[in-house]
């Protein structure tokens, strides 16, 4: 979901809140919105669209049995401290309209793209707009929107025009990142985030920390709730994984195993307890394929080939 989306959703579901005559959290609901001016918008948005549904169902309300017409509510959805009671006729215009915001929100025309282990694929969105996929990634595109892309998980470097009336956005879970005339490389994996820039900029949560990654800078986050920190990285780095080089600069052996199985295609784990043991070093993939074990001497750690049940050999990468 994207954050103009959700900020949609948030707006549907305080009107829906608001409405309902038992509603007691006015001051969450000023707060939320007062947090950012798109919150209040988007609610004055939704109001509005209530009060068109309400009135289009009072317009198409049967005559009572003396002739009459039936009364109907014609208020809108409350604003900020306003408390109207909302009656059956505006909790279906209500109904409506998150119908039809259900609607929009899973309009988009996805299909999904994933590489093995090792693999690595090209996807062209348009002339100047391309995604490189590392092995082992997973992502979604939008047939009706080019300028739309989504990384479940894994590894992508994306060159993108930029189009400043039509910006490329990139969905990470419930991160968004906004190009700003761009190549950047997204790493997604159990939680932790990167965001390395070589050229232009993105725009990190445009709604929320709204922090900008210039060229050779990068965005890292340790798991889910961990904290972002924003780091320097050479350029020439970023997306080197492409042209066939890794590079770990005090990185933890849980990362390095995980990047070297989607860049080689080899069963790399970690050995118990070695998980959080920080290492550096510049490695070129091709050696690795034909020698696993190579690695060792390389960054300096144990790696020892282990066969369950006489299955494909796993590397285990261990402190020496």
């Amino acid at each position: 979901m994207s954050e103009d989306d959700k900020i949609r959703a948030e707006a549907l579901d305080w009107a829906v809140r608001a409405g309902d005559p038992a509603f007691e959290d006015w001051e969450g609901f000023t707060r939320w919105l007062d947090e950012n001016p798109a919150h209040a918008a988007a609610y004055d948005r939704i109001a509005a669209s209530v009060l068109d549904g309400a009135e289009l169902i009072a317009a198409a309300t049967p005559a009572n049995d003396d002739g009459g017409e039936t009364p109907v509510p014609t208020g809108a959805a409350p604003r900020r401290s306003a408390r109207p009671w909302i009656g059956g006729a505006l909790a279906a215009s209500l109904a409506l309209v998150a119908g039809l915001w259900m609607w929009q929100a899973g309009s988009r025309d996805l299909y999904r793209i994933e590489t093995a282990p090792g693999q690595v694929r090209t996807v062209v969105l348009d002339a100047q707009t391309r995604v490189d996929l590392a092995g082992g990634t997973a992502m979604a595109f939008d047939r009706k929107d080019p300028r739309f892309a989504r990384l479940e998980s894994g590894q992508a470097l994306f060159t993108v025009r930029h189009d400043e009336a039509r910006p490329f956005r990139v969905t990470v879970g419930k991160d968004t990142l906004v190009d700003v005339g761009t190549v950047f490389d997204v790493r997604s994996q159990s939680g932790d985030l990167s965001v390395a820039v070589s050229e232009g900029a993105v725009q990190f949560n445009p709604e929320a920390q709204d922090l900008r990654i210039a060229p050779g800078e990068i965005l890292q986050r340790r798991g889910r709730s961990g904290d972002y920190t924003l780091g320097k990285i050479a350029p020439e780095q970023v997306g080197e994984w492409r042209g066939g080089r890794v590079t770990f600069q005090d990185t933890a052996l849980s990362a390095v195993a995980a990047d070297l199985a989607r860049a080689t295609g080899v069963d790399y784990r970690v050995a118990p307890g070695s998980a959080e043991r920080q290492v550096s070093g510049s490695l070129l993939v091709a050696p690795l394929r034909k020698n696993p074990a190579a690695l060792g001497p390389l960054l300096g750690v144990e790696v020892r080939a282990e066969r369950p049940d006489g299955a494909d050999p796993r590397w285990v990468i261990g402190v020496r």
